[in-house]
């Protein structure tokens, strides 16, 4: 990667940052009440606007190719793209795969949304639902090795090959930053230690709920990862000890321990949270209401931590990859929410009331 890649690559980010929702640019959103205004807003609008439902899954196939696109064009700067970009990107094939898989298990038809990532895109999804043609000779191939039979079966337990694929995706991915300078992977690699701790926390919590699973089931389903995390004083406060060149670097980090810890804590009472690392998370007690963890505030306010943390380093470090890997991070978080915004709309709720509810879990 030459300097004028990086430095295109960059302005292209920074320019269609401007113009994305995020940061102040959300408070934009809270002005909607309608589907049509929303389509107008983002896309100035339709001749030809379908009717009913068939707008809003219009709208969000639309969502999904401008996100893609936005991402695609800074990617494509590059000559050769940085895998750790590629991996990245690829984080909605691996969920759009998941979907796939529970469509067939439930004997439904391809699901309406895939997204298009071009050239980078390794499953053949137009083969569904015949699930060797769609992964052979991919990454996903594993897959093939398990009893096809009973995963296509509606009363399949997916628990073990979600975790699987979560674990493939994250390994690869840190596999593929570790190749980076530490200069170029300084606030990534704290990101992404961030982000793998909060999702073996999200995931505890949900076999734990939604699933029941015991304690010990739980445990054997966390992500079990460990990095090395490298930090600059300058970049990344708190932090003195340090290299000659001005790195820093922290022990191994072991990426479940939070997760791990939870799984000592009572779901119905909150006092035995605190302490906890990411008990600011954690949705709070009311008075004369009995507690009980929720699993959806959990994960809602550790999407905008990850997201106010890549919306704070993305100018820190310009012309890194780490500023890159913000950027796409920021499209994906702003995907999530036009997403709610016209989920909101279509029954009824306000740009307001949506944007201030993603907002309460900040």
């Amino acid at each position: 990667m030459n300097a004028g890649e990086r430095a295109y690559s960059y302005a292209k980010a920074c320019g269609i940052i401007g113009k994305s929702f995020v940061g102040k640019r959300i408070a934009i959103l809270k002005k909607l009440h309608t589907l049509t205004e929303f389509d107008r807003l983002i896309f100035s609008g339709t001749q030809h606007e379908p009717p009913g439902r068939d707008l809003l899954i219009h709208l969000e196939h639309r969502i999904l190719r401008r996100t893609a696109q936005q991402i695609l064009s800074v990617i494509n700067s590059y000559v050769n793209p940085p895998e750790l970009l590629i991996r990245q990107l690829r984080s909605c094939e691996y969920a759009d795969l998941k979907n796939c898989l529970h469509h067939i298990a439930a004997g439904r038809p391809v699901p309406e949304l895939v997204c298009d990532i071009g050239r980078f895109r390794t499953v053949r999804f137009e083969a569904y639902p015949d699930i060797e043609a769609m992964i052979n000779n991919t990454e996903f191939a594993f897959i093939l090795g398990m009893d096809i039979n009973a995963v296509t079966n509606a009363d399949y337990d997916f628990t073990r090959l979600e975790t699987e694929l979560d674990m493939q995706y994250y390994t690869l991915l840190v596999r593929s930053m570790s190749r980076l300078s530490v200069s170029d992977r300084l606030i990534a690699e704290r990101i992404l230690t961030e982000e793998i701790s909060l999702r073996n926390c999200i995931w505890a919590f949900r076999l734990r709920i939604y699933y029941h699973k015991t304690i010990d089931e739980t445990e054997k389903y966390l992500m079990s990862m460990k990095m090395h995390q490298s930090y600059s004083p300058d970049i990344i406060p708190g932090i003195t000890a340090k290299r000659p060149d001005g790195i820093a670097f922290v022990n191994e980090i072991n990426l479940d321990l939070e997760a791990r810890q939870m799984l000592d804590f009572p779901l119905d009472s909150r006092s035995p949270w605190k302490g906890w690392r990411w008990e600011k998370l954690l949705n709070s007690e009311k008075p004369g209401r009995e507690w009980a963890a929720d699993p959806r505030f959990f994960q809602n306010a550790a999407s905008q931590y990850i997201y106010h943390l890549a919306l704070r380093c993305f100018r820190r470090m310009p012309f890194s990859m780490s500023a890159i890997f913000c950027y796409i991070k920021l499209k994906q978080f702003e995907e999530d929410l036009l997403t709610s915004v016209i989920e909101g709309l279509a029954i009824g709720m306000t740009g307001t009331e949506v944007v201030e509810m993603f907002e309460a879990w900040s």
